[in-house]
Formats: structure tokens, C-alpha cells, sequence
């Protein structure tokens, strides 16, 4: 390769200073979301889901905040937090592929709204206080019965959309990923992996074993990732080196 096409693909490597804020964002956010999915996992190990919507609506009138972790508070956080993370892959990585980037956070951000729009803690917190409230059984029924139709949309067509539409666009990121030098190959291998795992949901049988199992990579994505970051944004360019 000539000193000119190296000189160019060196360019691509650089890390744009005016974008330092995003990286310390993401970063952040980044190694904030590791901690939250260790505490995911403890919580519902320590603590078992009800089986059924009365057994959710009990949990909320003993205790709110457990009630919103059980319909997964700490995994809204997360993608909250995915959000500047999403940025700021944006901008490290689009001068290498511009295209495939774009269309990975794009895919990902719908992924993201729709996650939105399924979760339903808040309703079934609300909807929790009227059953309480309720003084005879065909109200009680009547909420019950509304519970139930909440409960079907947690997991239903929107839960799905995000699963699979997240899961693609960052499985497209990490792969742009491998190509770079601000990243390490590990954290690219990581990112493909737990999102790819994450898809195996859909196998029969086995399906609910491998999501979690995702997790694992995906903890291990997120802390390097996180680190990447915060390294990223002291670099400058005249002293850029690739990540080791």
C-alpha cells in the first residue's frame, strides 16, 4: 500500500476531539449498563417472577420498586443508556462504513422505541392501586382481566421487534467494528457474539436458555466497550495508537 492510502486509512482511525463529550457519555454509559445487568441477574435469581398477573399485582402493593424491577425497569435503563452509546459508535466508526453504520443504529434506535412501547411496569403499577382499590369481585375480575391483556403485550409483537431489529443493527456495528483499530478485535467479537446468541430466542426448546446466556457476552461488550470509550477520548491525533 502507497504512504498516500496508508496516510488515508490512518485518517479514518483518528478520533474527531469535538466529539470527546460523546465518548466520556458513552463510556460511562457503557460500564454503567455492565453493573446494571450484573444486578439483573442477581435480582432475578434472589427474587423469583410471579406466575401470574395477581401475583404481580401483590408484589406491587408490597413493594413498588421490586414490582418494576420484576417487569424489567433495569433493562429500560439500559437501552436508555444504549442511546449515546449508539452516538458514539456513530462517529467513531462512520468513516470506515458510513452505510453500515447508519443502518445498524438506525435499526437499533426502532428496536429501542419499540422495547419502549412494550414495556408496561408503570401501567401494571397503576393498574395494581385500582385492584387494591376495588371492593367487589366483578372489578377485581375486570382489572385482572386487564392485567392479563398488559401482561400479553410485555412480551408480544413490539418485544419481539426490539429483540430482533436490536439485536441485527448492533450485530452490524460490531462487524464494522472488527475493521478498526480503536476498538479491540475482542470487544467486536464480544458485541457479535451476545447479540447473535441473543437471536437464538427463537430456537424451540432451548430458546429462553440462550438469551440468557447472551448476557454473559454481552457484560463482557459492554465493560471493554465502555473502556475503549474513555480511552478513546484522550487520545489525540497526532498520538493515536490501536487499542491493544
Amino acid at each position: 500500500m502507497s504512504q498516500l492510502n496508508q496516510n488515508q486509512v490512518a485518517d479514518t482511525e483518528i478520533p474527531d476531539s469535538r466529539w470527546r463529550i460523546i465518548y466520556i457519555v458513552a463510556g460511562i454509559a457503557a460500564l454503567i449498563t455492565g453493573v446494571i445487568i450484573v444486578l439483573q441477574m442477581v435480582f432475578y435469581i434472589i427474587s423469583p417472577l410471579p406466575n401470574t398477573v395477581s401475583g404481580f399485582f401483590e408484589l406491587f402493593q408490597e413493594n413498588r420498586f421490586l414490582g418494576l424491577l420484576s417487569l424489567d425497569l433495569l433493562y429500560v435503563i439500559d437501552n436508555v443508556l444504549l442511546i449515546p452509546i449508539l452516538l458514539a459508535l456513530y462517529v467513531s466508526l462512520r468513516k470506515l462504513n458510513n452505510s453500515s453504520v447508519l443502518l445498524g443504529s438506525f435499526l437499533t434506535l426502532i428496536g429501542i422505541m419499540a422495547l419502549f412501547a412494550s414495556n408496561t411496569s408503570v401501567d401494571m403499577l397503576l393498574l395494581s392501586n385500582k385492584y387494591a382499590a376495588a371492593t367487589i369481585d366483578t372489578q377485581k375480575s375486570l382489572f385482572l382481566g386487564a392485567g392479563e391483556a398488559l401482561y400479553a403485550n410485555y412480551m408480544g409483537t413490539s418485544y419481539n421487534l426490539h429483540l430482533i431489529l436490536a439485536s441485527v443493527g448492533l450485530i452490524i456495528i460490531s462487524f464494522v467494528m472488527l475493521r478498526s483499530k480503536i476498538f479491540s478485535k475482542a470487544t467486536a467479537y464480544m458485541g457479535i457474539l451476545g447479540n447473535a446468541v441473543a437471536l437464538g430466542y427463537y430456537v424451540p426448546q432451548i430458546g429462553k436458555f440462550l438469551l440468557v446466556f447472551s448476557v454473559l457476552f454481552l457484560e463482557v461488550w459492554y465493560i471493554l466497550m465502555g473502556l475503549n470509550f474513555l480511552k478513546l477520548r484522550r487520545l489525540q491525533k497526532s498520538q493515536m495508537e490501536p487499542v491493544k
